[in-house]
C-alpha cells in the first residue's frame, strides 16, 4: 500500500513546522511539489529550504509538476463550477505524481502551505483520486500552523472577544455583508480588498501580508483610519513581489477588549 502524508508546513517561517510535521518529513520517500509558476518561485523555494532544513542528510527525491492555472476572476455562480474544473485538473496532476512517483511500500508527501484543514483543497483532490479507483493508497494529515493564527500572533491578539464566537469567511463572502451577531470575522482569499465598503462601520482591522516569512507587512488600526494606508501597502507590495497573499481581522467594539485563557 501507498502512503501519503499531508504535512502542513506553517505560513512560510522553516520554523513554523511542529516536532510532529518535522517527523513525518523524515518518514517521506518522496515530495511532491506543484510549480505556480515564476511569479510564485518564493513558495517552492521555501518549501526547499524547510527541506533543506528539516529532512537532514536522509536521501529523497521531489517530484514537481506545473500547477494548473485557476479562472479567479470569474464571478457568482460561475465561481464553483470554475473551482470544480480547476480542482479536477489538478488530481489529474496528483493522480499522476502518485503513480508514476510512487512504489508500493513507499510514502510520499504533499508540503501545504498553513493548516491543511483551512481554506486548501489538498485533503478533498486526494479523496475524488481515490474515488477513481485507478490509484490506491492511504493517507494521514499533519496539522500545520495557519496564517489566522499566525496573525493573530503577529499582531499580539486574540481571535475573540471575551465570550464571544469568531468567524472566518472569505473576501467573496464579506462582500455580501458583514455577518450578524459575529463581533470578529477573520477574511482570507480576499483579492478585492473588501474590508474598503466597512470604513464607515465602527470596526478595527488587523491585516498582514505574507505573514511568517521575511517579507511581512502588519497594519493594525481603526479601519477608518489605516484603510486607504491598507490599500496603498498592498498595491506597492503586490507589483513589487508579482503576487501578494494576506488575511486581516475585523472586530467590531474595543480593539483591546481580547479573549484570555
Amino acid at each position: 500500500m501507498r502512503k501519503i502524508l499531508v504535512i502542513g508546513i506553517g505560513a512560510g517561517d522553516p520554523d513554523h513546522l511542529t516536532l510532529q510535521a518535522v517527523k513525518a518529513i523524515n518518514t517521506a520517500d518522496v515530495f511532491f511539489i506543484l510549480d505556480k509558476g515564476e511569479e510564485k518561485s518564493d513558495l517552492v523555494r521555501l518549501r526547499r529550504e524547510i527541506l533543506e532544513r528539516h529532512a537532514g542528510q536522509r536521501p529523497y527525491r521531489l517530484m514537481e509538476a506545473q500547477d494548473p492555472d485557476r479562472d479567479r476572476t470569474a464571478a457568482t455562480p460561475a465561481y464553483s463550477p470554475a473551482v470544480g474544473d480547476w480542482r479536477r485538473r489538478r488530481a489529474d496532476i496528483c493522480e499522476r505524481l502518485i503513480r508514476d512517483g510512487l512504489a508500493d511500500g513507499e510514502c510520499g508527501a504533499f508540503l501545504v502551505w498553513g493548516d491543511p484543514a483551512l481554506y486548501d483543497s489538498t485533503l478533498g483532490i486526494l479523496e475524488d483520486i481515490l474515488a477513481r479507483g485507478a490509484v490506491d493508497f492511504d493517507y494521514s494529515v499533519v496539522p500545520g500552523i495557519s496564517s489566522v493564527s499566525a496573525l493573530a500572533a503577529g499582531h499580539r491578539t486574540g481571535l475573540n472577544q471575551v465570550a464571544r464566537p469568531v468567524q472566518i469567511t472569505t473576501g467573496r463572502r464579506l462582500a455580501e455583508g458583514l455577518p450578524e451577531g459575529v463581533d470578529d470575522v477573520v477574511v482570507m482569499l480576499d483579492a478585492h480588498q473588501t474590508f474598503a465598503r466597512y470604513q464607515d462601520e465602527d470596526l478595527h482591522i488587523y491585516w498582514g501580508a505574507y505573514v511568517g516569512t521575511a517579507d511581512e507587512i502588519l497594519i493594525s488600526g481603526r479601519l477608518s483610519e489605516v484603510a486607504d494606508r491598507i490599500r496603498a501597502v498592498r498595491a506597492e507590495a503586490r507589483e513589487r513581489k508579482g503576487w501578494i497573499m494576506d488575511t486581516y481581522l475585523l472586530r467590531r467594539g474595543p480593539a483591546e477588549d481580547t479573549a484570555g485563557g
